[in-house]
């Protein structure tokens, strides 16, 4: 994996107006911050550059608010608590409040770099995006990866391209289109890739094996059987846990059945968790691994009666000594919920991104760093 230069590449930043690129798409209730974890991951970053006399203006997106100015994703709690944690440095209005920015606009990229002297990228989480923010700046300024954004992409492309074996993947989530590609490139690298959570029942489809009422793609069903013909390491759940026709999903007090059923879901049934044999064969093959990837829960894990299978896997990643990296996403989410997040070597910043730099080895923000023409 191609590397990217460092802030130290950027020489004497004494003076020197810089743009700093990050991701302070934190989670908003009632205006408040509610968790303002990634403004704390960028200051390494950003003080770096203050204490060797630079002056920082930091520019985010924040949300959706769909290339308009939108009240409900204004940066002034982001602002704020960043002026409490390191006062002096300016932060720019959402970038997403202009079309521009999704549209790589060359216009709104000369806005964002006017009278800037460098530019630095410490947003990870971003750099899947071929954004006027991420890969603009780089065509105009001499320019570096954050500390962030660095770390990232020496752990990720290390488990990507030289993990130690035996090296299992933990994938999860609801559909297998949103993970085909990871899937298809991951397979040919681990010794193990286990599969959970909703896409499972795709493969079982797959498989010739009923569903029930569980989550099917079947647009993605000749996909899932080409993998499974191909002798690929791809390990299936072997029992699973299921909700009655009579109950709700993320509504416990509707009531329904639950029970543990084979690798056939009855009729009118829908399966929402590895069981809890799959579950401890899962936490034996994960034990044993000398390199742990998990990206996605296993089940739906926010209903705290299929909590079970994705607490089992979390906590079986914690306490394996192998060296584990969890994906962002939903399984940092399960992580923190299960209170092992502190127990992981490496928790990403960035879920889209990690996995498309595990699957293609390089993003769009990273190649703009490197100095290459990015479309």
């Amino acid at each position: 994996m191609n590397s990217v230069p460092q802030l130290e590449d950027l020489g004497d930043v004494a003076g020197k107006r810089v743009l700093v690129r990050t991701d302070f798409n934190v989670p908003l209730q009632d205006g408040e911050i509610t968790d303002d974890l990634r403004i704390r991951a960028a200051l390494p970053t950003l003080r770096w550059l203050v204490e060797r006399g630079a002056e920082v203006t930091v520019m985010s997106h924040l949300g959706r608010p769909k290339g308009e100015p939108n009240p409900a994703f204004d940066m002034a709690p982001v602002r704020a608590r960043l002026g409490e944690l390191l006062p002096g440095v300016t932060l720019l209005d959402n970038l997403r409040f202009d079309p521009g920015e999704k549209s790589n606009d060359a216009a709104f990229v000369q806005t964002l770099i006017e009278g800037q002297d460098l530019y630095v990228n410490d947003a990870f989480g971003a750099c899947h995006r071929a954004h006027a923010s991420i890969v603009g700046p780089p065509a105009h300024l001499a320019s570096a990866a954050g500390r962030l954004l660095a770390k990232e992409v020496e752990i990720l492309g290390g488990v990507r391209d030289g993990a130690r074996r035996p090296f299992v993947a933990i994938m999860g989530g609801s559909k297998v289109s949103d993970k085909v590609a990871i899937i298809d490139a991951l397979s040919e690298r681990v010794d193990t890739l286990l599969v959970g959570g909703g896409m499972a029942f795709t493969f079982f489809a797959a498989m010739g094996l009923p569903v029930g009422a569980s989550l099917l793609e079947e647009s993605m069903i000749d996909t899932c059987r080409e993998m499974l013909d191909s002798d690929r390491p791809i390990r299936l759940p072997h029992d699973i846990t299921a909700l009655g026709p009579d109950g709700t999903l993320f509504d416990p007090d509707a009531g329904g059945e639950v029970r543990q059923v084979g690798q056939s879901i009855p009729d009118g049934w829908m399966g929402v968790d590895i069981g809890p044999g799959t579950a401890a064969e899962y936490g034996d093959i994960i034990a044993d691994a000398a390199t742990i990837l998990w990206n996605g829960p296993v089940g739906a894990f926010e209903d705290r009666r299929f909590a079970a299978g994705t607490r089992h896997v979390a906590n079986a990643v914690a306490e394996s000594r192998g060296y584990s990296v969890v994906g962002g996403g939903d399984s940092a989410a399960a992580a923190k919920e299960f209170g092992v997040a502190g127990d992981m070597d490496h928790v990403s910043t960035g879920g889209g991104a990690s996995l498309e730099l595990l699957e293609k080895g390089d993003l769009p923000g990273l190649a703009a760093l490197r100095g290459e023409t990015v479309s």
